[in-house]
């Protein structure tokens, strides 16, 4: 029965992320391998959920005020006008808009640039979409995009750019230089911008997050795409929305609608409150999660890790197997799981081709099964008993080794 299957599912696999965390339920792991916090969403926003239910908001609802704030936060973070009425559709989640803005302009046969290392729901949506997509390596150790390499990966067939930023799972954020060179690519080749910014209020350091649609001739081809999960703590709640000019956002509208008619009703109204959070909530943040990325770094440098890039956003460490490991990616997450209680992800699921679209070697990729990602969007006491259950079996038999 499986030749029932369209093309598109055949392509399609379980992710090895859902896989690891079925395997450390089973092995009862700290799971590191997800990027959901496990710690409470803030109160005041659950509150407006609960008062929104006991409201009776339970009913297909598309709450305009979301738009309204969203349009208001972009002028004062980016500067850019939007029109709240047209260029603002609200989809349950930002995997959701990614996927509604795929489809709303990707055709078969259009080349999609992605930048390796890249998060695995970008390319399953342009294949679905019949769409090819074409990686692009970042450079490591500091995953450095050579414009030399973004160039020889155009070509008439590239319809558009996909840019994660901050990034997963490195933890880069791409700079200003950086911008500025795919800006100028995507008006060059007249392609779109389909950007993910879902961690845009988690920077570290004095790094800022600089959206891709504020650089000249770009506002009127990017489509930004957030959500409320992760600045919020509510992975679980699906709203998210995609900005863009009046004719995109429409054309996002409709596929969303078709697909799944709204946003879930409560948590819309609920967003009202989170968007409204002061200054001072989004500081806290900032704050809270540069301790746990500096703990989670001196945590896996102390035990052995290569930390040669320390992220500068989001909420993963992309972190380099010592060199005398003899394990790749995955049997070491897997010894990981078995040995040590703890689950996090092969950096090889993140990487995607050896070859740019021209078919030149970008070099040897032996890179790609020296990584893992380690999610540190957890409370301090589960990041301390990952301390400790490393730390246990470190001083037994050394198994980084």
């Amino acid at each position: 029965m499986e030749a029932k299957l369209s093309r598109a599912a055949k392509k399609l696999t379980t992710s090895p992320i859902q896989e690891l965390s079925h395997l450390a339920q089973c092995c009862n792991a700290i799971n590191l391998a997800e990027g959901f916090p496990d710690f409470p969403a803030p109160l005041h926003i659950k509150n407006a959920a609960v008062s929104a239910i006991n409201s009776d908001f339970n009913q297909y609802r598309h709450v305009q005020g979301i738009c309204d704030h969203l349009s208001q936060m972009v002028k004062e973070i980016h500067g850019l006008d939007i029109n709240p009425l047209t260029d603002v559709a609200i989809c349950c989640g930002q995997t959701e808009a990614f996927a509604a803005a795929i489809f709303a302009t990707i055709d078969a046969g259009d080349e999609v640039i992605l930048f390796d290392p890249s998060y695995e729901t970008y390319e399953g949506c342009i294949t679905m979409a019949g769409g090819v997509p074409i990686h692009v390596p970042l450079d490591p150790p500091q995953w450095t995009l050579d414009p030399s390499k973004l160039l020889r990966s155009l070509t008439e067939r590239t319809k558009a750019i996909v840019l994660n930023s901050p990034h997963n799972p490195t933890g880069k954020v791409f700079t200003k230089e950086e911008l500025e060179t795919i800006a100028r690519a995507c008006c060059s080749q007249d392609c779109l911008a389909i950007t993910d910014e879902v961690y845009e209020h988690i920077t570290y350091d004095t790094v800022k997050h600089i959206s891709l649609a504020t650089f000249p001739g770009m506002q009127e081809r990017t489509v930004i795409t957030s959500s409320l999960s992760k600045t919020f703590s509510v992975t679980g709640w699906r709203v998210g929305w995609a900005i863009g000019p009046a004719f995109l956002a429409s054309a996002i509208r409709n596929i969303h609608i078709k697909v799944t008619d709204s946003a879930p009703a409560p948590f819309q109204e609920a967003a009202l409150t989170a968007l409204r959070s002061p200054p001072e909530y989004f500081q806290t943040l900032k704050s809270d999660y540069q301790s746990k990325r500096d703990f989670i770094v001196k945590l896996l440098a102390g035990v052995g890790f290569k930390i040669q890039f320390i992220p500068q956003g989001s909420i993963f460490l992309f972190a380099e197997l010592p060199e005398d490991c003899h394990l790749s990616d995955v049997e070491f997450v897997k010894k990981l799981i078995l040995e040590a209680g703890v689950v996090a992800v092969p950096g090889q699921g993140f990487f995607h081709a050896n070859l740019s679209s021209n078919g030149i070697s970008e070099g040897s990729c032996s890179y790609q099964k020296r990584y893992i990602r380690f999610a540190f969007c957890k409370s301090h006491e589960t990041l301390a008993a990952v301390s400790e259950r490393l730390g246990n079996l470190l001083n037994g038999e050394g198994f980084l080794r």
